[in-house]
């Protein structure tokens, strides 16, 4: 749970600005958006399948265009 805390002087826009770097680096506007909608399982693993797919042909691209 991200959480700031104001030393007192601190500015508004200083803390929210914090707020947001806290919140990407933890992944959880990702987070909130995979949950948005319930997928089945067979459409995750579907899903992750393709994703997969794509990262092994983008490596395959990358190796043929270093020959």
């Amino acid at each position: 749970m991200a959480e700031v805390y104001s030393t007192g002087q601190d500015d508004v826009e200083k803390m929210i600005k914090k707020f947001k770097k806290i919140v990407d680096r933890e992944g959880i506007l990702l987070e909130v958006k995979k949950r948005r909608y319930y997928a089945k399982p067979a459409a995750e693993k579907h899903e992750k399948k393709k994703k997969l797919e794509r990262k092994r042909r983008k490596k395959i691209m990358k190796v043929k265009k270093l020959y």
